[in-house]
């Protein structure tokens, strides 16, 4: 079997515009185990999405973009859905990006012989693949990038803001996460900016820049996401698996603590993970194990244990459905970085 035939059928999105779920969903909340858990959480995202004090940070880990999640996240982002994304580079880079420029996933088969894959440059996430050779133009996109900036410490977030600078200059009409939140000015923070393609790429722009190069400032990230607390009276996190991006949103209440700020422990919380919480690693660990850090108000928040591609779409969808965006004010969180000079002190 060749490239051609094994790089058939393309991964189609989810379009939770197109379906009702809010009937589904309501039934499930009076149901048990995980349908009343993905009910109640269902519901606290709309209650976040009718509070207007309340910024919502989604929190995304896993290969969620290639398994047909785009369109979700571009959706929540398009009607004002969510204010801050913190992600892991793949989703972000390896696959939006890497759609945004042209390429695409393909329905692939958890069983097939890695070995052949491999002859045939083709990578794979489970029932998933993608093309090694297309990778390789986002990395070196991100090169040319890199290449085409300032020498300076950046942000994770400055730079994911160059990327959809340079789709929306190239006029990219493929709904791209990363193009929506430049437009949407919702800021996207990769903690690990580096374990993804965007670190092939800046690996090879150093490489060949040795002397004067740009640098990625993860404190930095640190920084400006708390800023983001700052500047909301109240925060809510829906979070798709754990992992980094989990962490760094939950550890802004601290920071801000740290620096001297009185601010409130995130008010609302959701999680869709399908971690275990009895080995102690974070991805499992409850939202009220986090309340005992001070991070996660214990009354509003919960646990669903499912996996990604089944509870975010009836999630988003239902939220969705229910319309409370409509008259939701924009936080516009992206302005608070539009001058050099801003920082902590001034919100």
């Amino acid at each position: 079997m060749n490239r051609q035939n094994l790089l058939q059928e393309i991964v189609q999105p989810i379009d939770i515009k197109t379906l009702d779920v809010v009937d589904l969903v309501e039934s499930m909340s009076k149901m048990a185990f995980q349908a009343r858990n993905l009910g109640r959480a269902a519901k606290i995202y709309d209650e976040m999405l009718r509070d207007p004090d309340c910024a919502i940070i989604l929190c995304l880990a896993g290969s969620l973009f290639s398994a047909g999640l785009k369109q979700v996240v571009h959706d929540l982002i398009s009607h004002n859905m969510v204010d801050v994304i913190v992600s892991t580079g793949a989703n972000i880079v390896d696959q939006d990006f890497f759609e945004a420029l042209g390429f695409h996933h393909y329905v692939g088969d958890p069983l097939a012989d890695d070995e052949l894959l491999r002859q045939n440059s083709i990578d794979r996430i489970y029932d998933t693949y993608i093309d090694e050779n297309q990778l390789r133009v986002c990395d070196l996109t991100i090169a040319e990038i890199a290449e085409s900036l300032e020498k300076r410490p950046y942000s994770s977030r400055e730079f994911i803001q160059e990327m959809g600078r340079y789709l929306e200059r190239r006029g990219i009409d493929t709904p791209s996460v990363v193009l929506a939140a430049y437009q949407h000015q919702v800021p996207i923070f990769v903690p690990a900016f580096s374990d993804c393609s965007a670190g092939f790429g800046l690996v090879y722009y150093q490489w060949n820049s040795p002397d004067a190069h740009l640098t990625i400032d993860s404190v930095r990230d640190f920084r400006e996401l708390t800023q983001c607390k700052l500047a909301s009276q109240y925060t809510g996190l829906v979070m798709i698996g754990g992992g980094v991006p989990k962490n760094f949103a939950q550890d802004t209440v601290v920071a801000a603590e740290l620096l001297g700020f009185d601010v409130s422990m995130h008010k609302y919380a959701i999680q869709v993970t399908v971690a275990d919480e009895r080995d102690g690693a974070l991805s499992g660990s409850t939202l009220r194990e986090a309340h005992s850090w001070g991070k996660v108000n214990k009354n509003v928040e919960q646990m669903v244990y499912s996996e990604a591609t089944v509870a975010f779409p009836l999630i988003a969808g239902y939220a969705y459905g229910k319309g409370s965006w409509r008259d939701r004010p924009a936080w516009r969180f992206a302005q608070l970085f539009s001058q050099p000079s801003a920082n902590l002190i001034a919100i």
